[in-house]
């Protein structure tokens, strides 16, 4: 089972980079016969998203993180390890995380590695960054999470926004312990997919052929989605896992300040919200202004929706991420009185640097 506890690691601190670009799901933005805009927002809790036609997860990652390092004070050669979680890199090679190191000006010793994970993400970088850490070899890391600009052209899609985030954590004897629950269950691998592009079936010209799926004519190098397998696998395995990590560790479930979950639409997260009995003040939701934002929401949702409560606060964080593979992981820690929220960073088109771009 993959239960997980690591001590003397701290959360540092959060931060988020977006487009400043707002699009807005209302009239006929999607090509669909099955899309009514009204019905959508209100189903999905989506009334609007942040998206770009430049700007890259690492743009909106390395935004992030210039300001979360600002506002910590921290020395940037003593940062020992910054790991990238995305769906989204730069480019298929190299890593998007040695890019980073080198555009945030980093030391070459430092630790730097990619994770392909969506929605599960933030949860599976936190417990490979922590257990970097707990040993007490590594004293301060950077975990950059999130996604923007698909691989390939997409027919507007109302459901997703872009966004980078940045957490900040270090060694600290004695810090409270960060503990996980995850999960996988590879036989829905299909459920969400884009089928060309790798090395299974390689791209070539029959791959962007349009071809309907679930009402909308997308090609093979596009993400596609069974809404319903999705859908129920959230609402069933969600709770499970909160509350098989409460029960593994002696926590009531019931205890905790905030509960954050991943982002993937209202409805959903509604029944999640219903079936665990929270009170849904203290589950809060960045999805009626972002969209769902794959591995960047849970920190979004925290530097969004909490700065004002939970910055330079004691509070007690319990959280999960669920969806491409299929995945979950669920945490559980508990932030300081110097835990430092930064505020939303907004980048213009043109915040990228020329020197990566080939």
């Amino acid at each position: 089972m993959a239960f997980l506890e690591f001590k003397n690691v701290r959360i540092a601190g959060l931060a988020a980079g977006v487009p400043k670009n707002t699009v807005k799901n209302e009239g006929d933005v999607v090509q669909s016969k099955n899309y009514d805009a009204a019905a959508f927002v209100e189903t999905t809790g989506i009334y609007q998203r942040r998206i770009s036609d430049t700007l890259t997860t690492s743009d909106l990652c390395f935004g992030a993180a210039k300001r979360l390092l600002y506002d910590l004070n921290w020395n940037k050669s003593n940062v020992d390890a910054l790991i990238f979680v995305s769906l989204s890199p730069d480019y298929m090679q190299p890593a998007t995380a040695g890019i980073l190191q080198d555009r945030l000006g980093l030391s070459k010793e430092c630790y730097a590695e990619d994770i392909a994970l969506g929605c599960s993400g933030w949860v599976y970088g936190l417990s490979n960054v922590v257990s970097l850490i707990s040993s007490g070899n590594i004293k301060k890391a950077l975990l950059l999470a999130g996604d923007a600009k698909f691989r390939a052209k997409h027919p507007i899609d109302p459901l997703c926004g872009f966004a980078g985030t940045a957490t900040a954590l270090e060694y600290l004897e004695g810090a409270e312990s960060i503990r996980f629950h995850t999960g996988t269950d590879g036989s829905g691998f299909d459920a969400i997919i884009i089928p060309d592009g790798g090395g299974r079936n390689q791209v070539s010209v029959k791959s962007f052929e349009l071809e309907e799926f679930e009402g909308k004519m997308v090609h093979r190098v596009q993400s596609r989605m069974k809404g319903m397998d999705v859908f129920s696998f959230g609402i069933t395995t969600v709770p499970k896992s909160l509350k098989k990590l409460s029960e593994y560790f002696g926590i009531d479930h019931m205890s905790y300040d905030y509960y954050i979950l991943h982002q993937a639409n209202k409805k959903m997260n509604d029944a999640i919200i219903k079936k665990l009995k929270l009170d849904e003040s203290k589950a809060p939701s960045c999805l009626y202004d972002y969209g769902n934002t794959s591995s960047a929401s849970i920190p979004l949702t925290i530097v969004t929706q909490l700065k004002e409560k939970c910055d330079h606060k004691v509070t007690k964080f319990l959280c999960c991420g669920f969806g491409i593979g299929l995945s979950w992981g669920t945490v559980a820690f508990t932030t300081d009185k110097d835990f430092i929220i930064s505020d939303l960073v907004e980048l213009n088109e043109d915040e990228y640097d020329q020197v990566y771009i080939v």
